[in-house]
């Protein structure tokens, strides 16, 4: 019975969505048009489980480079209205779109001049008829069994507010590091705004060998460094290859006489390497792509500048 419920509800909400795809028209266009203007903020308000969905879609907005907040409708009839300013957007969100505190604030919006896009469940509504666009978020029915508890409704108000922020952030050409700056705490700063210069080695810690001496003068290099690698460079310091812990094994295992062979004959040659602007994150999906543990880093002319190691980038919370 559980089961059967849960599952009755999300089909219904998963409808109402549905639903809202396919009426979709150049109503969603011209508010794309409004907060594309705006030279204010975005001002979400609502009432209720409403209020709750405008926060989330103010958030959304705020996060995705457009400047938004929230107004609680009874706090801005008792003074909270001076958050509204001209140049600002409003988005107003009510099912019923008669909201009486919502209702109260129109005549303030109109005296401030400012955009007014309702998200509402009845296009006839006093809201609706008030707004300079109108978007259609109107559900068949609740999934509450009593078709009274806010539920299709609200995900219906969600799903469209979400439609709008990631269309008005494609409008507005929002690169990941644009991203980065509203998001510089947690996993999600560190993955967007760590470069690979923020974390690589660099200098005197970074294992290079000539490829013209002899593996017993490359080994203790190796070791010593303790990266599990070491960089190989030609007499003008350009990168030829790199020698790594596996292909020590791999070589031990082909040459007795290991120890005086030249690194040349050892080395890998083409390694895996990234520039230094390069995001941490990008460095990570190349280890994962060719299941290594270390990038060097060159130059534009092949000059060894430094590496990154997977241990790197696991201390920093990149991965």
């Amino acid at each position: 019975m559980s089961l059967e419920s849960a599952r009755r509800v999300l089909t219904i909400e998963a409808e109402a969505i549905r639903a809202l795809g396919e009426r979709l028209d150049q109503s969603f266009v011209r508010a794309l048009d409004v907060l594309q203007a705006c030279r204010g903020r975005v001002v979400l308000t609502g009432m209720g489980k409403s209020g709750f969905i405008a926060r989330k879609i103010a958030a959304t907005l705020a996060s995705t480079g457009s400047p938004a907040l929230f107004l609680h409708p009874a706090e801005g009839v008792h003074g909270d209205l001076g958050m509204v300013v001209r140049g600002d957007v409003v988005v107003a969100v009510s099912n019923s779109g008669e909201t009486e505190e919502l209702i109260q604030l129109l005549p303030a919006f109109k005296r401030l001049d400012v955009g007014l896009i309702s998200l509402v469940g009845n296009p006839q509504s006093t809201l609706a008829r008030e707004s300079d666009v109108v978007l259609d978020v109107g559900v068949a029915e609740e999934a509450c069994p009593m078709n009274l508890a806010p539920t299709a409704s609200t995900t219906a108000a969600l799903a469209m507010g979400d439609a709008l922020a990631v269309a008005l952030l494609e409008r507005r050409g929002i690169r990941a590091e644009d991203f980065a700056v509203v998001h510089p705490g947690g996993t999600l700063g560190r993955k967007l705004l760590l470069k690979v210069e923020d974390l690589m080695h660099r200098g005197d810690e970074v294992p290079r060998v000539s490829q013209d001496v002899a593996m017993r003068e490359a080994i203790p290099v190796i070791s010593g460094k303790r990266l599990g690698m070491a960089a190989v460079t030609d007499a003008e310091g350009r990168l030829t290859g790199i020698i790594t812990d596996g292909d020590l094994r791999r070589a031990l295992q082909r040459w007795p006489d290991l120890l005086e062979r030249p690194v040349h004959a050892v080395m890998s040659r083409r390694p895996k390497c990234i520039g230094k602007s390069e995001l941490a994150a990008k460095a990570v999906q190349v280890m994962e792509q060719h299941a290594i543990t270390s990038l060097l880093i060159v130059d534009s002319a092949d000059l060894v500048e430094g590496v990154i190691h997977l241990h790197d980038l696991l201390r920093a919370g990149v991965v």
